[in-house]
């Protein structure tokens, strides 16, 4: 900790305040309309005493607005009856605190008396063991009455500050163990006043100083808060070897959190590289990313930004990343009705559709050929009743007659031939019984194809041969033998007209009739013809 000296010294706050007032130091009224910070507590080194209760407004003001929430004060080191709190000004600060439950007393109490005399190491670690001894607990006791009874039972203690240093005569370095064990005795006596409810913060310096902290911290039980108090000077170059050097601002934050102990920054500043916005930026960077429980910039020259004048960049750093974001008033934004362009209905043109005639085609006429249906008449021919004789069938083998190809004949048209009736002539049944004919398996051979084969069947005794020159439309039918009847005298029979034969390739289709053999032997051989006429200009015949 820099000049500690400073802070107390009479006749520097007398020099300081007629300065501030001759010079009309920038300290605005009070702003009523301050701005809540719900983030880390933020306050200002001011003043040890009333005048630095009174500046706090006008820096809250100055920050447009803001809150500052902790009230940051020293007892005077140099007699036990500093220590014990019996200086007038912790009456002021008790009731800035009492004013609003938001806010925060931290006060720093030296350990020994005599604390900034340069006492050396000998007589250090004499006064260390005596402390850890109990010789001074009726001191600490005393201090923790006077702040219960001044209504700040909850004040934030920052007890053998800067421990790991050179200055102070509270220092650590002399005798760690000792040291330890005073420490851990100072805070069990204030915790045994009634209505206590103190915290005490363990803050050494940044980096390893004289001493690495580590080596000074009292232990989890007699600590609330690890603090740190960090300035822009050694050891390391810029801000990057403050956070990474040994007992540096990261061990710090792994340190704590490792105990799980909040973190605070009680004194922070410019120093010794001036004016640097650089480190003011940064180290509001670092404040904001690990939230602390509060933090106090030292604001007098040549750490401040608000009462020393000498840092101008740094100051202007510092306002704008504190001061809030104040909203504006709120603007109605005017409601300007959207005008109701109305579609034009464009009327869609009626467009004929347009009627395509269907074509025509005609259907061709195909004249349907009217054939004519010939009249065949039929033969009344009476059918004479006659027993059906139960005759074996005799087993003839079915000759394998070769179905001759049967040429179309070209038949010419014939003219149209009138059949001739015939007259059955009388049947005179003869005393006679023919002997039955046995079947000959003899089938003659066709000489000429025939128009019509005879189908095969009980043959005939008596088959008739074709003739080689004309053939006959009319084939021999099977004759099925009769019943033993009297054999008739036959009657000659006049010859019957033989029909005559159509031309080949005639238009005239003549198809012979059996009547069976001896129906055929009464009406002699009958035929139909049927005559297809198409026309003169048709010009397909099949046959």
């Amino acid at each position: 900790m820099p000049t500690p000296r400073r802070r107390l010294a009479s006749t520097c706050v007398g020099t300081v305040t007629a300065g501030l007032l001759a010079t009309g130091a920038a300290l605005a009224a009070p702003d009523e309309n301050r701005t809540v910070d719900s983030g880390p507590a933020v306050g200002a080194y001011l003043h040890y005493g009333p005048d630095g209760v009174a500046r706090i407004p006008y820096l809250s003001r100055w920050l447009g607005g803001r809150e500052i929430r902790v009230g940051h004060t020293y007892l005077p080191g140099d007699q036990w009856a500093g220590i014990e709190g019996r200086v007038s000004f912790l009456e002021d600060w008790a009731r800035w605190r009492r004013a609003d439950d938001d806010r925060m007393f931290v006060l720093n109490v030296p350990m020994q008396a005599r604390n900034e005399a340069r006492v050396p190491d000998q007589q250090v670690v004499r006064l260390i063991r005596a402390g850890a001894q109990g010789k001074y607990d009726e001191h600490f006791r005393r201090l923790a009455e006077r702040l219960v009874s001044l209504g700040v039972p909850d004040t934030v203690i920052v007890l053998g500050w800067e421990m790991n240093g050179v200055t102070y005569t509270h220092r650590c370095r002399p005798d760690p163990a000792n040291w330890k064990l005073y420490w851990r005795r100072i805070v069990t006596v204030m915790r045994a006043v009634p209505g206590q409810k103190f915290k005490f913060d363990f803050a050494p310096n940044r980096g390893t100083d004289a001493i690495g902290w580590t080596k000074c911290y009292p232990g989890d039980d007699y600590v609330d808060i690890i603090g740190m108090d960090s300035y822009d000077q050694g050891p390391g170059q810029d801000f990057d070897d403050q956070i990474s050097q040994p007992y540096g601002l990261q061990k710090h934050v792994d340190f704590a959190r490792a105990h799980r102990k909040a973190i605070s920054y009680p004194e922070w500043g410019l120093f010794r590289r001036g004016d640097n916005p650089e480190y003011v930026r940064r180290m509001l960077q670092w404040i904001a990313q690990h939230k602390p429980l509060y933090h106090t910039i030292t604001d007098y020259c040549p750490h401040g930004v608000w009462q020393c004048k000498q840092n101008p960049e740094s100051t202007k750093v510092f306002r704008d990343a504190l001061t809030p974001e104040v909203p504006g008033p709120v603007v109605p934004t005017p409601v300007v009705p959207t005008p109701v362009v109305p579609t034009p209905v464009v009327p869609t043109p009626a467009v004929p559709t347009p009627v395509v005639p269907t074509p025509a085609v005609p259907t061709p006429q195909v004249p349907t050929p009217q054939v004519p249906t010939p009249e065949v008449p039929t033969p009344q021919v009476p059918t004479p009743e006659v027993p059906t004789p139960q005759v074996p069938t005799p087993q003839v083998p079915t000759p394998q007659v070769p179905t001759p190809a049967v040429p179309t004949p070209q038949v010419t048209e014939p003219a149209p031939v009138e059949p001739s009736p015939v007259v059955p002539s009388p049947v005179v049944p003869s005393p006679e019984v023919p002997t039955p004919v046995t079947p000959s398996p003899l089938v003659p051979t066709p000489v000429d194809p025939s128009p019509e084969v005879p189908e095969p069947g009980t043959p005939s005794p008596e088959v008739p041969k074709p003739s080689p020159v004309t053939p006959s439309p009319v084939a021999t039918a099977p004759v099925t033998p009769g019943p033993v009847v009297p054999k008739p005298t036959p009657t000659p029979a006049e010859p019957l007209p033989q029909p005559q034969q159509p031309p080949l390739n005639s238009r005239q289709w003549c198809v012979p009739i059996n009547f069976g053999g001896w129906l055929s032997e009464l009406v002699g051989k009958q035929s139909v013809c049927i005559k297809i006429d198409l026309g003169d200009d048709f010009g397909f015949w099949p046959f």
